[in-house]
């Protein structure tokens, strides 16, 4: 990373003097940023599992960026909120 430049989610790989850039973290299609963004207005509430973003919800779970609360209900996880601002809102990761 170059001085002064924020942190953009890749990471640099060095092959013989090559580098490149990967991406470090696990894709979330559209669906499921808008699952999560939804996770996000639910608050301490929780998104209810009867829904139809309810497979984004088991997906986001699988992920560790959300979990299924006792009564059934889903709720963001430290790592969801921290990946909610940095993918749907655009504010840089500290």
């Amino acid at each position: 990373m170059r001085r002064g430049s924020k942190p953009s989610g890749l990471a640099l790989f060095g092959n013989r003097g090559e580098t490149g850039a990967v991406w470090n973290q696990p894709y979330l299609e559209t669906c499921c940023r808008a699952a999560l963004h939804r996770l996000h207005l639910a608050a301490d509430d929780g998104r209810p599992a009867d829904r139809m973003d309810a497979g984004c919800l088991v997906r986001l779970s699988g992920m560790g960026l959300s979990v299924q609360r006792g009564d059934g209900r889903f709720t963001l996880t430290p790592d969801g909120v921290r990946r909610h601002a940095s993918e749907v809102l655009k504010r840089p990761t500290a």
